[in-house]
């Protein structure tokens, strides 16, 4: 039996008129107001009454399971949108200029919704809680679900992200590193402006910004372990107004990104040193800030077994594949994943002949079957969790 054989023909037709719905509507992070509207109308009319908003924008859901007192598993899916202008022509793109699901979080919206649906129809052993949330694009969203305490009480969590890299039917399902840490910084080198026709009587800033630019590099190149990946990106540079003055200032700004809580640390503290040290050799002084983000995804050993598992029982071994390659992008499940065990796993989205069209890029579209392989899979590995199935 495929994922789409356990939705009867209403359900498939429900569950797709509800990913179309959020697609058409995309919301930005923290603005939600309509999606959360939409999701908890979509699980009362599947018979799901126990239901409370949290988060600002996000919903808490609870599916009582067959016997009291049994494990609470978690199913975390994620409901904003991206600024991206939609070029994707689909007949249900985004009617909001500017606003688009380019990651995918309509789809695990819906699939949620659909777990839910299954789960109702057959109680896991445990109750299961299934969190939609809010502003995973910007990095807070989980950390609000946790102030709330939906959470509470839940002994491992699962969720799941589409990935065109994979062909619809393939799931990654593996312990371990499955998304990095993200860390902003930002540093201002100041020292003293002049002619750009001399420049001895200078402190110049753009100079001392260009040595620190290729000093960054030898962060990851010389002072992280080879066998650890870590990327430090400069992605803002601004300094001066006009080409025959020396500016006063420099700025620059990025991320840093690790899979490791040590390669993590690493990265902080050598772009601070570093940042003071070609400062201090270019008679400049420099103003190092971090602004943190996600820690890194690191699935636990025994959830990934019981989402390897899920996804055998339900789509066959072939279907499991590797990551393949180290995630640098970044998650917020990951603060779950700092209060209790889970599993983050990655569902093929790609159609048979279709090309691995990048998320956050405007022509992003997942295969409409990965919506029923997500809630299946999500659905599984609750009933397996919570110790039977």
């Amino acid at each position: 039996m495929s994922a789409e054989e356990l939705f009867t023909e209403a359900e498939r037709a429900t569950l797709v008129a509800l990913r179309r719905e959020l697609h058409r509507n995309p919301e930005l992070s923290w603005q939600e107001a309509r999606t959360q509207e939409t999701l908890e109308g979509a699980l009362r009319a599947q018979g799901i009454r126990d239901v409370v908003r949290i988060a600002t924008t996000g919903l808490r859901a609870r599916v009582a399971g067959r016997e009291p007192g049994a494990p609470v598993v978690a199913l975390r899916g994620d409901v904003d949108a991206l600024p991206i202008d939609e070029a994707t022509g689909l007949e249900y793109a985004s009617c909001r200029p500017g606003v688009m699901h380019a990651c995918g979080h309509d789809v695990h919206a819906a699939w949620t919704v659909g777990a839910a649906l299954l789960l109702a129809r057959e109680p896991a052993r445990g109750e299961v809680r299934l969190v939609f949330q809010p502003a995973e694009e910007v990095g807070q969203g989980a950390r609000a679900v946790l102030e709330s305490g939906a959470l509470d009480g839940v002994g491992v969590i699962f969720g799941a992200h589409v990935d065109r890299r994979f062909a619809s039917g393939q799931v990654v399902a593996q312990a371990g590193p499955a998304a990095a840490s993200s860390d902003g910084f930002r540093v201002f080198l100041h020292g003293s402006g002049g002619h750009g026709a001399r420049p001895q009587e200078s402190a110049d800033a753009i100079v001392g910004a260009a040595h620190l630019i290729t000093a960054l590099q030898t962060i990851v190149s010389r002072r992280l372990d080879p066998a650890l990946p870590g990327v430090v990106t400069v992605g803002v540079v601004q300094a001066g107004r006009a080409p025959n003055v020396i500016p006063a200032t420099a700025e620059l700004a990025g991320t840093l990104r690790a899979t490791t809580a040590g390669a993590r640390r690493l990265l902080v503290e050598e772009l601070e040193r570093l940042s003071h040290g070609v400062a201090s050799t270019h008679r400049l002084r420099a103003e190092v800030s971090f602004f943190d983000g996600t820690p890194p995804v690191v699935n636990s050993e025994r959830a990934a077994a019981q989402a390897a598992q899920a996804v055998r029982e339900l789509l066959g071994e072939p279907a499991l594949v590797p990551l393949g390659t180290t995630n640098m992008g970044a998650e917020d499940f990951a603060c779950y994943l700092e209060r209790m065990p889970g599993c983050f796993l990655r569902i093929g989205a790609r159609e048979p002949g279709g090309s691995p069209v990048p998320a956050h890029s405007p022509g992003f579209a997942p295969a409409e079957e990965a919506l029923f392989i997500g809630a299946a899979v999500l659905a599984r590995c609750a009933r397996i969790a919570g110790g039977a199935r």
